[in-house]
């Protein structure tokens, strides 16, 4: 009597045990890793949120920090951004530096930085940035995929996608296809609606840019969540990234982290 009593405690706190953890993990799913990332390339390209019509606004922190040789930070900028989406573009405005308006020269600044990052990703140079361009299957084609497992963010189920660039992949004809062919890391892909949740970023190897004439990078570590406003809308969180290498003939290494707060749904014009 005895004995058996106690198999059937052992089997109940089994079952509670098995219980817990499945509510803990998210169920095993019959997708596998290039499956899970063609359909968010295809979400990418047709999700709601490039042809809404109702768009949102937002408030952008972001602190950058240059560090010196002996990792001592030499400079410190808090800027302060409105970012207004609508239809898969993202307009950004600097408010404030430092807790003062922005004066001529950060908005140089800020034009220098834009201006920059559109020769990086080979898109045209205006005042806009669309980050919807960059999950493409021209930029998946250069990467393997494995699944890692699942997992929770901000309480939704995601499937964790290892990435690393193919051994023999296309070849590179932009700034961007030489940083591409040399990064890994890990995206999580929300499991309902394919978008990316998370995205963890490191450099395997330096990077030159023009043939080393304009600098290189040799370390860069990046992480970026994104947060569901409503359906089929995802926004940018929290980021933080930490870059090492040389611009021109100058060493640098900077940290960066950005916070967005403040969601709220903008009228139908911009």
């Amino acid at each position: 009597m005895i004995l058996s009593a106690t198999r059937r405690l052992s089997l109940a706190i089994l079952v509670l045990a098995v219980g817990t953890a499945a509510r803990g993990v998210p169920p095993a799913t019959a997708l596998n890793a290039d499956e899970i990332i063609r359909k968010a390339v295809e979400r990418a390209s047709n999700s709601p949120r490039n042809t809404a019509a109702t768009g949102y606004t937002y408030t952008k922190v972001n602190v950058t920090e240059e560090l010196d040789g002996k990792g001592k930070v030499k400079q410190r900028k808090r800027r302060v951004f409105q970012v207004s989406f609508q239809a898969g573009t993202t307009w950004v405005k600097l408010l404030e530096v430092d807790g003062h308006r922005p004066a001529e020269a950060d908005l140089k600044y800020q034009a220098e930085t834009q201006s920059g990052m559109h020769q990086l990703l080979g898109s045209p140079n205006s005042g806009e940035e669309n980050h919807d361009s960059f999950l493409t299957r021209e930029v998946t084609a250069r990467f393997d995929f494995t699944m890692a497992g699942q997992t929770f963010i901000n309480g939704r189920e995601a499937y964790q996608i290892h990435f690393a660039p193919k051994a023999s992949g296309p070849p590179a004809h932009r700034m961007l296809d030489h940083l591409l062919d040399r990064i890994s890391g890990t995206l999580c892909v929300d499991s309902q609606e394919y978008e990316v949740a998370r995205a963890d970023i490191e450099l395997g190897s330096e990077v030159d840019f023009l043939g080393g004439v304009l600098g290189c990078l040799r370390k860069l570590a990046y992480t970026m969540t994104r947060v569901r406003v409503a359906d089929g809308i995802w926004l940018h969180s929290v980021s933080s990234g930490d870059f090492e290498g040389r611009k021109l003939l100058d060493s640098m290494r900077i940290k960066t982290k950005s916070e967005c707060t403040n969601f709220r749904l903008m009228a139908a014009n911009k």
